[in-house]
């Protein structure tokens, strides 16, 4: 059976071919009489549109692709879901692509997206090399979301205060009582921030010879192979901060395989405010470094970038919160 076509449904409804179009593209034009009757043909009829001649038509596929950095990181789930409600009100379909499958075949992540001819594009978390987004930025709006790395100019950045956080973890702790701390660091510059601010925030308390830090993948195995090795020392930590709560799950591990009870013996906090972070049995203290309003504040900047595109590329910072949950306490007793 043949499907039906415009001029079916304009047949249906009562009117030309070039009002049904209009009713299709969000045209404000039409009374709502006329719209409700050509979107009620369409609906009976079974009438979708042919998005590719529209696309061909109007020069935009009304897509907008979405490089995330790594597709098993849950925190890129609540960014997510605060792009996507603005970018759908606004008649704008997300592409998913995965950067770290393309890196593995030596594709340029961005590549798929742009031979897609999305409208827009929203870089999530680190990429190894973000100049190769210079290229990009030169065909259409390029966001940032969730990382710190020199972007081309043009290119918006949203991200959270990650020295905030940061801080705020080891004033927190030292708060408790805590004095010998360990941070299990991430890489890149979102890391590079954190490790920072945790160094600055210890020495700022006079406790710069007790703060410990070993770097890390930011992977659950990175987190428990680094917390066995601080937790083996002579002198342990009596608290650990990881670079995100993936790595505090390893933690988590490593802590209960070792004897120590979490938080009596050994206090963790992690970064993310993850949906793992906020599992009973975890219920981990945690940086929340504010996801979902970042992928909101993403959307935005791509739409007003479609609107007004040219200019300098901002920098936005959320404020991140601390969330103090189960895993937190003071020291035990010397």
């Amino acid at each position: 059976m043949k499907p039906p076509t415009i001029r079916d449904v304009a047949e249906r409804a009562g009117v030309s071919k070039s009002l049904v179009s209009l009713v299709l593209r969000g045209s404000g034009q039409v009374r709502p009489e006329k719209r409700d009757a050509v979107l009620r043909a369409a609906r009976e009829l079974g009438y979708r549109p042919n998005e590719a001649a529209r696309a061909l038509s109007e020069q935009r596929t009304r897509t907008v692709g979405v490089l995330l950095n790594d597709l098993r990181n849950p925190w890129f789930v609540d960014l997510l879901d605060g792009l996507n409600p603005l970018l759908h009100d606004s008649g704008l379909r997300m592409l998913l692509a995965d950067a770290r499958l393309n890196r593995r075949t030596g594709q340029d992540p961005a590549e798929p997206l742009l031979d897609l001819r999305v409208d827009g594009l929203v870089v999530v978390g680190t990429l190894p090399d973000p100049a190769a987004l210079g290229t990009a930025a030169e065909r259409l709006p390029v966001v940032v979301a969730g990382a710190r790395e020199p972007v081309p100019s043009g290119v918006d950045v949203v991200a959270c205060d990650d020295e905030r956080g940061a801080r705020l973890v080891a004033e927190h702790l030292i708060g408790l009582g805590h004095r010998r701390i360990a941070h299990i660091a991430g890489y890149g510059a979102v890391g590079e921030l954190r490790r920072r601010s945790f160094e600055t925030t210890m020495a700022a308390h006079g406790l710069a010879g007790q703060a410990l830090v070993e770097p890390s993948d930011m992977t659950e195995e990175g987190g428990y192979r680094t917390t066995v090795r601080l937790l083996s020392r002579p002198e342990r930590p009596t608290a650990l901060f990881a670079v995100n709560d993936i790595a505090s799950v390893g933690a988590l591990s490593a802590a209960e395989e070792l004897g120590l009870r979490v938080p009596q013996d050994v206090s963790v906090v992690g970064c993310d405010n993850t949906s793992i972070s906020r599992l009973r049995h975890v219920w981990l203290t945690t940086v929340d470094n504010a996801g979902h309003e970042i992928g909101r504040r993403a959307a935005r900047c791509l739409l007003d970038r479609f609107e007004r595109p040219g200019g300098a590329g901002q920098l936005h910072l959320t404020a991140p919160t601390l969330e103090i949950r189960g895993t937190t306490a003071p020291p035990p007793a010397q």
